[in-house]
């Protein structure tokens, strides 16, 4: 049996299949994201007791403008439900939240939500909630040149200096670890321009799960088959 080399650390996930799950019990589709905030709950609460040190949830990317109005809508909709319920006890469970993304567009109330969440946490360290709304991987590397550009044209940074590192440096959250594994539900095996700096050297794991159906039974199978794998980061 192969054994990872690492623990899992850092889990990222990717949570598709919102729509479908609503469409398949003939709901709404906003159902179905109302069904996945509870799914992301469960996680959040189970994560802790398997040694996972951060999660990263996927949950509005730069492209899904394009959804119809009343579903995106209710999709910004989401960070104030969930810093109105769920505030409390993630200030108790001493859960840090953090947000990747860019901001613009963000509505006001959304964003303010979400920045309430930042600040009344920031002084937490048991588990780190990554929320990357209205992210985009290839949005966030472009930042990250840019402000490697702003540094070469003030004199911080020669251009000879410049390695991946610098880049790494420069991403939404450099404190934070790679992810070890990247999950994505509903069986589509693509990464969908999530974190894909980040992602180089990350296992991956399609999970025949729609979002709304994953659970601590599904963490722990995930967790088991992480486990079950040899991560060499290119060597032998």
């Amino acid at each position: 049996m192969s054994i990872s080399s690492k623990p899992l650390h850092h889990l990222a996930l990717i949570m598709d299949g919102n729509g479908r799950w609503a469409e398949r019990r003939l709901l709404p589709r906003t159902m179905g994201h109302q069904a996945g905030l509870e799914a992301m709950r469960r996680l959040i609460r189970a994560a802790p007791a398997r040694g996972i040190k951060v999660l990263t949830f996927f949950a509005f990317s730069t492209e899904n403008w394009q959804r119809p109005p009343r579903e995106v809508e209710f999709l910004m909709s989401l960070p104030e439900r969930f810093v109105k319920q769920d505030l409390p006890e993630l200030i108790e469970n001493k859960v840090k939240v953090l947000h990747s993304g860019v901001t613009e567009n963000i509505p006001t109330a959304t964003l303010a939500a979400i920045r309430e969440a930042c600040q009344a946490t920031v002084a937490n360290d048991r588990l780190y909630v990554n929320l990357a709304f209205n992210y985009g991987g290839q949005q966030e590397i472009v930042d990250a040149v840019k402000a490697i550009v702003q540094d070469v044209q003030g004199g911080i940074l020669a251009a000879e200096e410049i390695r991946a590192e610098s880049i790494s440096a420069r991403l939404y959250h450099p404190e934070l670890p790679p992810p070890d594994l990247i999950v994505r539900a509903s069986g589509e095996q693509r990464l969908s321009n999530f974190l894909l700096w980040q992602s180089a050297y990350a296992e991956l794991l399609f999970s025949p799960l729609l979002w709304p159906d994953f659970d601590d039974q599904e963490l722990e199978r995930i967790c088991s088959e992480y486990t079950n794998r040899q991560r060499r980061f290119g060597g032998i």
